[in-house]
């Protein structure tokens, strides 16, 4: 009898494969995962893997990752390198504290296949900012935007381009604003229409939203 059930068939059913969240998994349960992936000769995306976590992995099994510490998400198997990547969702990030969740996004989109390219530090506390990026930002067809405090960004961004913006509050902030929840009350009431909420720091939710999204256009 076993705890470990991967379901391989995920992508086929859903359009996106499963992925697997590290935290309160243990570093045995992780290589276990690891082995299983290998064994059927697959890829997996693994998520909310902090350095520690990572550190405390077998040796071979770290060299075989490729691991990203400011996101905590490392990638087993290659993809397929003729598979050129998939232009159209662009991410934003209010600020640097932001990064790591802006960060979680564009690596789960870089192993969808999917290009994302990241505009950091554009927080509406210093609105030029923003506006000198606009002409870049309404290329997307769709953008991930990342932002804590009092997400601020959301209905702005919204304001200002086409795309559907997918919102993730960051659990960055202090006093009211601790945690996030100001920041995803202000994605779920925007007042510009087109702004989708995901869960707090949820990066990996909202680009697979975006991956299903472009892959029943492409339909």
């Amino acid at each position: 009898m076993t705890d470990l059930r991967l379901d391989f068939d995920r992508a086929a059913r859903t359009g996106v494969p499963e992925a697997a969240l590290c935290e309160h998994k243990s570093a045995a349960q992780i290589a276990a995962i690891a082995a299983a992936v290998a064994q059927a000769r697959g890829r997996m995306m693994f998520t909310r893997l902090w350095p520690e976590m990572f550190a405390a992995l077998p040796a071979d099994l770290r060299e075989d990752m490729d691991y990203d510490p400011l996101s905590g998400t490392a990638f087993l198997g290659l993809a397929d390198p003729a598979q050129a990547m998939i232009d159209g969702i662009g991410i934003v990030a209010a600020g640097t504290s932001d990064l790591p969740v802006a960060r979680e996004a564009a690596r789960t989109l870089t192993f969808h296949g999917y290009a994302a390219p990241l505009t950091a530090d554009v927080g509406v506390a210093g609105l030029w900012r923003l506006t000198d990026q606009l002409e870049a930002l309404r290329r997307h067809r769709l953008i991930i935007a990342v932002a804590g405090m009092e997400g601020a960004l959301f209905p702005v961004l919204a304001g200002l381009v086409e795309a559907p913006i997918i919102a993730v509050a960051s659990a960055v902030g202090y006093g009211v604003a601790a945690g996030g929840r100001v920041a995803l009350d202000a994605a779920l009431a925007s007042c510009a229409p087109g702004v989708l909420a995901v869960n707090i720091n949820n990066g990996f939710g909202a680009a697979a939203a975006a991956v299903k999204i472009f892959r029943s256009m492409a339909r």
